[in-house]
């Protein structure tokens, strides 16, 4: 990771690219919208994305919004990858919770060296994911595979949960009196018509979830699982992941 970017540089590119790396994103992304994701003004992201087009990290088209260029690509997997990483250590190797490890990830990441990077992924087995159950992007990679909701999953299909950070508390507290946490595999058992609720299989219970929060929980599918619900992706966004 380049030391010369600074902090607010590399979080617009984890902004940039979370706001543009879902498939149903309708081009760039808004100046607006990465102000008040990374609570600044509108001013101040303005000045951020020109340095991020000046280094060749992002184009700013009039009209149609802020997107990585293929060298941005690279450089906002590198700050994710990161992001992830450290928040395993925090969850793994000092007991703090998935939600805690979010909040603190970013206090001390962007200090850290190169080399203790490598070190802590190498000390924490090189894990795959981070503890809200997101892949933990290669080194150099320019994506990472997007995670559909939930409620895409018809009938037999079988996932492992991914909870954004963003998830509410409440919802949170919740999926997790049901036993539905990141990292957690879960079969669809049933899913009742017109926007009905999902019933599904958690460590040998049936667990009942209602639509709206089914589709805030994002999750990796098994591979030998049945196809998503196509026609529900095509008519309602799903919730974008954060990291």
């Amino acid at each position: 990771m380049d030391a010369t970017l600074t902090k607010s540089e590399r979080e617009t590119l984890k902004a940039i690219w979370r706001l543009t790396s879902d498939p149903h994103s309708d081009g760039g992304a808004r100046t607006g919208d990465l102000a008040a994701s990374l609570k600044v003004t509108p001013g101040t992201m303005t000045a951020t994305v020109k340095k991020l087009a000046d280094r060749g990290l992002a184009l700013h088209t009039p009209y149609h919004g802020v997107e990585l260029t293929e060298s941005g690509r690279r450089r906002a997997m590198g700050v994710v990858r990161r992001h992830r990483i450290v928040e395993r250590f925090l969850a793994d190797m000092l007991a703090y919770s998935w939600s805690e490890a979010d909040r603190l990830a970013p206090i001390f990441e962007h200090q850290l060296p190169q080399e203790v990077e490598d070190r802590l992924y190498a000390a924490l087995d090189r894990p795959s994911t981070c503890p809200h159950g997101f892949p933990i992007p290669e080194m150099g990679g320019e994506s990472i595979p997007s995670l559909p909701p939930l409620y895409d999953l018809a009938p037999g299909a079988r996932a492992t949960i991914a909870l954004p950070g963003s998830t509410d508390p409440d919802v949170a507290m919740f999926l997790d009196s049901l036993g539905v946490r990141p990292g957690v595999e879960v079969e669809i058992k049933e899913k009742h018509p017109f926007d009905g609720p999902l019933v599904v299989a958690v460590d040998g219970h049936d667990r009942t979830i209602g639509e709206r929060v089914a589709r805030q929980i994002l999750v990796r599918v098994s591979e030998l699982s049945p196809a998503a619900n196509h026609k529900t992706v095509s008519t309602k966004k799903r919730r974008k992941e954060t990291v």
